[in-house]
């Protein structure tokens, strides 16, 4: 797992920046209804999807666990921002109208209660909105993604089954979807072997030590591999709290 207190510094300008922030955020509003007048990020981190997520008369909030990113965050979205934990949300019960979770559960081993709490603040009619099969958005054919496939983790914390059986404990039913592209996310196998060698697939690829360090070698046998393979299209998927 990345250190994201350090990664903070450099999170935005290595994954797609304002582009990729913009197409997340756009997407996300979708989903969310024009009535709704608060909304909750949660694992914010640097918060420049949460400063897009705007809207006549909606309040946008956010969370992250992490220092580092809140710093960067709460220039962003200012007072509305909390350094907090997504798994016990400084937030009251039934106090929301919406709340966003986009690429956090694919990392988190726990993400069941990290969908419980989603749930529980949210009022009943309110919405939540995650990002699904995160890492499944990757998946365009391309040589990096064909070296990747044999180390995948074939049933991801965020995987949609799971979520949906979840979220349907706590009371949340399907509402919708939408799917945005990841710009600026296409993969260069120089990248993904660096990557490999930070811990930044440790969620997604089951590799020891030794595993990860032949498979970064491999990468860097590819043609051409400073060249961004095709963009990423990743899904959100929209749940209603019953009321």
């Amino acid at each position: 797992m990345l250190d994201y207190d350090l990664e903070a510094a450099r999170y935005d300008a290595t994954r797609g920046g304002v582009p990729r922030a913009r197409s997340a955020a756009r997407a996300v509003l979708a989903l969310v209804p024009e009535h709704a007048r608060t909304l909750l990020d949660v694992g914010c981190g640097t918060g420049l999807v949460s400063e897009r997520l705007t809207r006549p008369g909606l309040r946008v909030y956010g969370v992250d666990a992490s220092i580092g990113m809140a710093r960067v965050a709460a220039l962003r979205i200012g007072g509305g921002l909390a350094l907090g934990d997504s798994r016990r949300l400084p937030f009251a019960d039934g106090s929301l109208d919406a709340v966003s979770a986009v690429w956090l559960l694919h990392l988190m081993p726990d993400a069941p209660a990290v969908i419980a709490e989603c749930a529980r603040v949210l009022r009943p009619g309110g919405t939540f909105v995650t990002t699904v099969d995160k890492d499944a958005g990757h998946d365009t054919d391309s040589d990096v993604d064909r070296l990747l496939a044999p180390y995948r983790v074939r049933r991801a914390y965020d995987a949609q089954s799971r979520v949906a059986v979840v979220a349907s404990e706590h009371g949340l039913r399907r509402a919708g979807e939408a799917r945005f592209t990841g710009h600026g996310q296409g993969r260069t196998p120089a990248r993904v072997a660096e990557d490999l060698s930070r811990g930044a697939f440790s969620s997604a690829l089951r590799l020891d030590e030794r595993s990860a360090a032949a498979l970064a070698g491999r990468l860097l046998t590819l043609p051409d591999p400073d060249v961004p393979r095709a963009d990423p299209v990743y899904r959100l998927l929209a749940l209603r709290k019953e009321a």
